[in-house]
């Protein structure tokens, strides 16, 4: 049996579709329920109706053992997210959920015998760092939410890393993951909102730094594939094929939509790193990862899930 934090979510419903099409058992944990948040039931539309998904709206901390314990494997993806919103009194939420929260997780995994801790991190703990970024190079994170997602990996890399633990952890640290059920507030679908609006988009910065984007079943087939593997104790980069420019995913979002995105240009926020771009080398031999789609199919695939959704009566988005 599977146990997936963050179920709800962006990636979590992703992954927990996947996992039921496998055939595993799933448990999904998240604090928003499918019964009051139209996101979470729309997210986990599919799973609520296949055999063998069981959810259970819990926070992280409140998760007790018992639920634990019928789980081989727990994939960890709550979390506070967004760079921006992790600046001033804020910090306090991602205290508590990225940090406490994967603390209390790693100490209950360990009581419940679990054999295997798959952990969501971020390629926000590069910030600054020389690109591209690999695993062993300088982790210097520039917002509040990255030394978050920096403290949590490390808290349950070092509960490992001790000679007395029973559970392996892996972190894979994922590169700005976009596709159907993405955060309205990410870039592609802020993207692709305006062009389905009009209404134009804030574009910070001068289009001109980079990104590693990441399409969403990419994402997810290197979370499965980190289920499997023997890699323990140790952070993954997790990217899409090519760092590109904000200004490439504009031209690409034209392409596809046939449609140019309006946009206000504002200046660059705090916190956002003027290039992201992954080392791969350590997914490609250790987990056999390599990313399967690129930006333009991506891309497609987002703009047709956003226009069936709009029309559905159920409408995803925010992880």
């Amino acid at each position: 049996m599977a146990l997936v934090t963050g179920a709800a979510g962006f990636i979590g419903s992703n992954l927990v579709d996947a996992l039921l099409a496998s055939g595993w058992r799933v448990t999904g944990i998240d604090r928003r329920s499918p019964e009051t948040d139209p996101v979470a039931a729309a997210n986990l539309q599919q799973a609520l109706t296949t055999p063998g998904f069981t959810f259970e709206q819990a926070d992280v901390t409140d998760t007790r053992a018992r639920e634990l314990r019928k789980a081989d494997i727990v994939f960890h993806l709550a979390a506070a997210t967004g760079v921006r919103p992790s600046w001033g009194v804020n910090f306090a939420d991602y205290m508590r959920d990225n940090i406490t929260a994967t603390h209390h997780l790693v100490q209950e995994c360990e009581r419940a015998d679990v054999r295997r801790l798959v952990l969501a991190s971020s390629s926000s703990v590069y910030g600054t760092a020389p690109q591209p970024s690999a695993e062993d190079g300088p982790l210097l994170p520039i917002s509040p939410y990255g030394v978050s997602k920096l403290a949590a990996e490390q808290l349950a890399l070092a509960y490992a890393a001790r000679s007395a633990s029973v559970t392996s952890t892996v972190a894979l640290r994922f590169f700005t993951v976009y596709g159907p059920r993405q955060r309205p507030d990410m870039a592609i679908s802020r993207m692709l909102d305006a062009v389905r609006t009009g209404v134009p988009m804030n574009l910070y910065g001068d289009g001109h730094q980079r990104r590693n984007f990441t399409f969403v079943t990419d994402a997810v087939r290197a979370l499965l594939l980190a289920a499997s593997t023997g890699t323990t104790g140790r952070a993954v980069n997790i990217a899409g094929p090519a760092s590109v420019t904000v200004q490439m995913v504009l031209d690409t979002v034209e392409e596809v939509t046939g449609q140019p995105v309006p946009v206000v240009h504002t200046a660059s926020r705090s916190g956002d790193p003027a290039s992201t771009a992954a080392d791969t080398r350590r997914a490609t031999a250790g987990l056999g990862f390599r990313p399967a789609v690129s930006l333009p199919e991506g891309i497609t695939r987002q703009w047709q899930w956003m226009r069936a959704a709009q029309s559905a009566p159920l409408i995803g988005g925010p992880a």
